[in-house]
């Protein structure tokens, strides 16, 4: 648990959540306006830049005027002891490349789904001439609902032309620079979309479709390479999907796609495969495009196409026909690969191999005169090795040759416990959700602690254990509170029950005084209460009696003298009449 810290008097830092090339980012809490929100402050070596501190203002502040459903807020920007932050939206969930290091190849509808969302956060910040300049699954955030949130604005443009200075920015972007960006040419618009065009293709094939061992040749093969293509990686992608990748990764920016007419060809992609929604239950998916809109970006193309010469329309036409030609091809061959010989008259009554091993399975499956493909899975209920489920099931009639999906389980997946000692209840219990894991049994005992904090945990940090599984906590709920009973001092001189009470373990408070017929300085009452019980230390107000004036015991003796003359003349009287 990190030591309390402020940021320019309202932001209390909590946890580090993430650091990168350009900064570091903190949860915290906005104790003006109470709520959480992320913290992002730059690194040192920016705030002695100050070319590029007045850059990250003035971008930051521009993208705070941005307010749009997949992008993240922006709510303040500022310096504080040197340190130069922006205040974001905090946004529960992973980030995109969080999801492709745990799944792989995402699902055809989640690309869709994701690549829509993102593109819908471009057009919106292009449309305020505000460009991104580093789209990467890095900054794409995604919420437990779906919903896609874009980081980054502000920073990623100020940071644009300072990526050749600072090597760790570029090692964390030049997997995802478009190629004028690696030449160091002007950057438009477009330049997000080639970005994005890489994103989706690392959806698709769970890696990055350019490798190197070093920046520069990462960088130079954006500019002269193609990648492979998407359907020798992954032959079920949709020629249709793979398209919309080609081009958002042209070489020429002029031949990609404007962010309008992207988000038009996802949303054409997702009517095509999903025709009646299956699959598409989010309430964040791409928006319908209005009528308007379409045409402009069709009015676009017609004349962007009427500037080029006769020649470079033909080669274009020529182009798209070849590219058609092996998309195609690619779909019949992944048609076969995956459904079998479709001309043959033999079908094959598809075995029940759940519960089997993989070896097993293979060699059923094999003797029927199918094909097999593996996939891992996790899986807790069913032993590493074994089959957990089939495609096609068992039982169905498929052509032979056809290829029949085995996922099999490869176990449990494990993760290792953080250590949340230190942290509150709450923030602890947010920290084993992100593991994967949550909390079980709590055991509250008296410590010097605050009230609240963890002071131990099981299984204890850094174990492996599976996910789901439960993290037993002994939490403090503060320092134990001893009570004692309140002796009883009335009738003693204030000496002797400050004595008693100091013994006790009581201190002596206030002390006020009242008439009484008892000596002066006697105990007449009490605050608390004889028997009450108290914590130790705890004042206890005494009333004692009042001490005579001068002016008092002159009264009180010459009161008494005239009562001794009116006895005396009383006895003489009576002598008299004796």
């Amino acid at each position: 648990m990190m030591s309390k810290q402020i940021l320019a008097e309202r932001y209390e830092l909590i946890e580090r959540i993430g650091d990168g090339g350009m900064a570091s980012v903190y949860r915290a809490h906005d104790q003006l306006l109470d709520r959480y929100v992320a913290v992002k402050i730059l690194h040192p070596q920016f705030a002695n830049d100050e070319e590029f501190i007045v850059r990250f203002k003035k971008e930051a502040q521009g993208a705070a005027k941005l307010s749009h459903t997949n992008i993240v807020n922006i709510y303040d920007v500022g310096e504080w002891d040197k340190q130069y932050f922006i205040v974001m939206e905090y946004v529960e969930g992973e980030t995109l490349k969080n999801k492709i290091q745990r799944e792989g190849k995402l699902s055809i509808a989640d690309v869709l789904d994701i690549s829509g969302q993102i593109v819908e956060a471009l057009e919106h910040a292009h449309t305020h001439n505000l460009i991104h300049c580093d789209i990467k699954p890095h900054n794409i955030l995604i919420k437990p609902n779906g919903q896609v949130k874009v980081a980054d604005f502000g920073i990623a443009r100020a940071a644009s032309s300072a990526t050749m200075t600072y090597s760790g920015n570029v090692v964390g972007s030049v997997h995802y620079i478009s190629p004028e960006q690696a030449q160091g040419n002007a950057i438009t618009p477009k330049s997000d979309i080639y970005s994005l065009g890489v994103v989706i293709y690392e959806m698709l094939t769970g890696e990055v479709p350019f490798k190197g061992e070093n920046v520069v040749s990462i960088a130079l093969k954006h500019l002269q390479e193609i990648p492979v293509p998407i359907h020798e990686l992954r032959p079920d992608v949709p020629p249709i999907v793979e398209a919309i990748v080609l081009k958002a990764m042209e070489k020429d920016p002029q031949k990609r796609f404007s962010s309008t007419q992207m988000i038009l060809e996802i949303h054409k992609a997702q009517k095509m495969l999903f025709p009646d929604g299956e699959e598409r239950n989010d309430p964040y998916a791409t928006r319908v495009i209005p009528r308007n809109q379409i045409t402009e970006a069709m009015n676009t193309d017609k004349n962007i196409t009427s500037k080029k010469p006769i020649h470079s329309i033909m080669k274009s036409k020529k182009f798209i026909m070849l590219l058609v030609f092996i998309l195609l091809l690619g779909f019949f061959t992944g048609a076969f690969l995956s459904f079998g010989k479709f001309w043959s008259n033999t079908e094959v009554v598809v075995p029940n191999v759940v519960g089997q091993s993989v070896e097993q399975a293979k060699t059923i499956i094999t003797s029927k005169n199918l094909r097999v493909q593996v996939t891992e899975v996790y899986n807790s209920d069913i032993a590493k090795g074994y089959v957990v489920s089939q495609t096609p099931n068992a039982g169905t009639k498929v052509k032979e040759e056809r290829q029949i999906t085995l996922y099999v389980s490869k176990g449990a997946e494990t993760t290792s416990v953080p250590d949340v000692t230190g942290f509150t209840k709450e923030d602890a219990e947010r920290q084993l959700q992100k593991a994967g894991l949550k909390i079980g049994n709590i055991v509250a005992v008296a410590s010097d602690k605050p009230a609240g904090v963890v002071l131990s945990q099981d299984p204890i940090p850094g174990m492996q254990i599976e996910k789901g599984n439960a993290v037993n906590l002994t939490i403090s709920k503060g320092e134990e509170v001893k009570t004692v009973s309140v002796p009883d001092v009335t009738g003693n001189t204030l000496n002797t029950a400050k004595i008693i009470l100091e013994k006790a373990g009581f201190t002596i408070g206030s002390i006020s005084e009242q008439e009484s017929d008892k000596a002066p300085g006697t105990v007449l009452g009490q605050s608390p209460r004889s028997g009450e019980k108290l914590k130790e230390k705890s004042v206890v107000n005494l009333i004692i009696a009042k001490s005579k004036s001068k002016k008092e015991a002159v009264e009180k003796t010459n009161n008494n003298t005239s009562s001794n003359n009116v006895k005396k003349g009383n006895t003489q009287e009576k002598k008299t009449k004796d």
